[in-house]
């Protein structure tokens, strides 16, 4: 199995060369449902960078990602959730608002993972996608609606504080997030609770 350890000087070659004209990207896209580890993990390390780094040269693959994130692999929807937050800022085509609502179905995915990574890609579409702001937030803020039991819930309400510590200045209802972040302040996380208080020592006054 590759650790992150070992497999983040890979991905930072693979980024290297793709930025370099020395690997296509279609190699990287190959490499993300790869059966060894050795090779899937770096690649999707990779992506996450090339995401963010050159979004519009990998925009024409939207609907890729979309496709991983019907996978019945964890991981594959991961990598789909994660590429498409990042191609939210080049959306010209808004094709997002399309899979909007199926893309937030994912919060409910019965993979925690899966719905951690989705809270935590949040803060960028909101950042990109003024016009979903709102309705953003209120799918973050149902979190309760989801079948995770109690001790996860409290795991993915400290990534939606983050996602909300990004972009707190451009939300209209600013009250309503700083009273969910309060109520974090009694999470069973400690994690939680101490994201909280950051962000309340933050926004709150």
């Amino acid at each position: 199995m590759s650790t992150k350890k070992e497999a983040v000087p890979i991905a930072k070659k693979i980024v290297e060369d793709v930025l370099k004209g020395e690997k296509n990207l279609s190699e990287v896209y190959d490499a993300l449902t790869a059966k060894k580890e050795a090779i899937r993990y770096p690649n999707a390390i990779a992506m996450q960078t090339l995401g963010e780094e050159i979004p519009e040269r990998i925009y024409p693959k939207f609907d890729y990602f979309v496709d991983l994130t019907k996978s019945d692999n964890a991981f594959h929807r991961a990598i789909g959730l994660n590429a498409i937050a990042d191609l939210t800022k080049v959306d010209t085509e808004m094709k997002f608002e399309k899979i909007f609502d199926k893309y937030f179905d994912l919060l409910d995915d019965k993979s925690v993972m899966v719905a951690r990574q989705l809270t935590l890609v949040s803060g960028k579409i909101i950042k990109y996608k003024q016009n979903l702001r709102e309705k953003i937030v209120n799918k973050l803020l149902d979190v309760d609606k989801t079948h995770h039991d109690k001790d996860r819930r409290a795991l993915i309400w400290g990534d939606i504080i983050e996602a909300f510590n990004m972009n707190f200045e451009e939300l209209k209802d600013k009250k309503k997030v700083l009273e969910f972040v309060k109520k974090q302040l009694n999470s069973a996380s400690p994690t939680t609770v101490k994201r909280a208080k950051a962000f309340l020592k933050k926004w709150g006054k």
